[in-house]
């Protein structure tokens, strides 16, 4: 699967993909990453890639011309469907199941915004998808490209050694996580729950079992009124 990210900032992209999960599925040939340095397309001696809204107000946006031509200059002899992804507030609330989906393409295009955002042309001509991965707003759409990549990436085969703790974890789970307890059986006085080290496998599922849903209706209801509908 190759993952394509059009940004001004590389250098917060390129860190994150190289290491753990994500940098092990490119040496594993699982993945291929293709950073594009959108300051390479800017205007002017200055590069520069945004502008003021023509409605006035505080902020900049940033402009079609440069990412339209990288987009155009990098992307387009490439044959194969892509999903062009902007992570912006304003997008689809981002979940597992999304992840689920995006995970099943050959490629995807990231385009990472600044400012108070791109210029709305390029959404309606380059972008497939407007996602948001939570109601809060951040410097840039780095990061938020990061954790949607990050989340498809370990749906992969092979870029987990152990597909069943990918499949049990929060959100795949129709419910949310249990916590986990590694050794010693008691740190500074604090103890593994005692079920746990009874070697009673049915209890233990058991034991999980209600304690996911105790855990699903404490912190996240939604989540059931969501599989209920």
């Amino acid at each position: 699967m190759k993952f394509n990210i059009i940004t001004p900032f590389p250098e917060i992209i390129e860190g994150a993909l190289s290491a753990s999960i994500l940098g092990r599925a490119v040496k594993n040939g699982i993945v291929e990453y293709n950073i594009i340095n959108l300051r390479e397309y800017g205007e002017g001696p200055h590069k520069k890639l945004d502008d003021h809204p023509f409605s006035g107000g505080p902020g900049m946006v940033m402009m079609a011309g440069p990412i339209f031509e990288a987009f155009e200059k990098e992307l387009s002899d490439s044959d194969t469907e892509k999903r062009v992804i902007l992570p912006t507030p304003v997008g689809v609330k981002y979940d597992q199941k999304l992840a689920e989906e995006l995970s099943k393409e050959k490629e995807l295009v990231f385009i990472c915004g600044h400012y108070k955002g791109v210029d709305e042309r390029v959404v309606d001509s380059l972008v497939t998808d407007e996602i948001s991965i939570g109601d809060y707003v951040l410097t840039g759409g780095e990061i938020p490209s990061l954790a949607i990549i990050d989340s498809v990436v370990r749906l992969l085969d092979g870029a987990i050694s152990d597909p069943e703790s990918a499949e049990t974890d929060s959100f795949s789970h129709p419910l949310l996580d249990v916590p986990h307890y590694t050794r010693p059986a008691n740190f500074r006085g604090m103890e593994v729950p005692e079920i746990l080290l009874s070697g009673d496998h049915k209890k233990i599922e058991i034991w999980k079992n209600e304690l996911r849903l105790k855990r699903t209706k404490e912190r996240r209801a939604d989540i059931l009124t969501e599989n209920k509908g």
